[in-house]
């Protein structure tokens, strides 16, 4: 069993990309093969809507006619079970990096005739989501409905979908240094030190039950 976690963060070492980690230790932990990869180190584009992917015969049909970084790492999702993207929240959305990928990662294998999906087999696909707002706060603002939207997608090409978020995360090592009054760092260190273990708890979990084809 393989799986790709994939960081849409630019930080290659913060919360995004350690529950990530985590999650491919899950993985691992039930002899399943995992490979951690950020975005920021591939020069890509998003989609160019050029609609090679879309027509009948010719090349690139089913597939992202685009030719740079994310070129081998859309081939080698095709020949692994399990894909668990990850990205924080900026202005109510996944970051752009990880936008492009999407667009790039789903687009091709919609159809739009012979069925809902292209992609040549059935596979596991999560979402990990970190951010600075509070759990409660996920309906008001819209961002649990975003979410559901890239499930859809995700299941609609790949068969499987599932999400993880991890609210209220630390920002900075020192909240004295930056622009940040209105939270308390007393509060976001202890919601880091007792809620944040929690979820990287959760996405070992994934990462097992990806695994193990659960």
């Amino acid at each position: 069993m393989k799986l790709l976690a994939i960081n849409g963060s630019p930080r290659k070492t913060w919360n995004t990309a350690t529950l990530l980690e985590h999650a491919c230790e899950g993985a691992e932990s039930v002899g399943g093969e995992a490979r951690l990869i950020h975005l920021s180190d591939l020069n890509f584009s998003g989609c160019t809507s050029c609609f090679a992917c879309k027509r009948l015969g010719g090349n690139s049909y089913g597939r992202c006619a685009i030719d740079d970084d994310v070129t081998p790492l859309l081939a080698e999702i095709e020949e692994v079970d399990a894909v668990i993207l990850g990205s924080p929240i900026y202005f109510g959305a996944e970051t752009g990096l990880m936008r492009n990928f999407m667009e790039r990662l789903l687009f091709p294998y919609i159809s739009y005739s012979s069925g809902p999906t292209l992609f040549p087999k059935e596979l596991r696909a999560g979402f990990i989501y970190t951010m600075n707002m509070k759990d409660e706060d996920l309906d008001d603002t819209g961002l649990r409905s975003r979410a559901d939207l890239n499930e859809f997608f995700l299941h609609l090409v790949y068969g499987h979908a599932e999400s993880l978020f991890s609210c209220d995360t630390y920002q900075f090592s020192d909240y004295t240094l930056y622009d940040s009054s209105m939270f308390s760092p007393t509060a976001k260190k202890k919601q880091y030190d007792e809620i944040f273990p929690k979820d990287c708890r959760a996405a070992f979990e994934m990462g097992v039950r990806f695994a193990e084809g659960k």
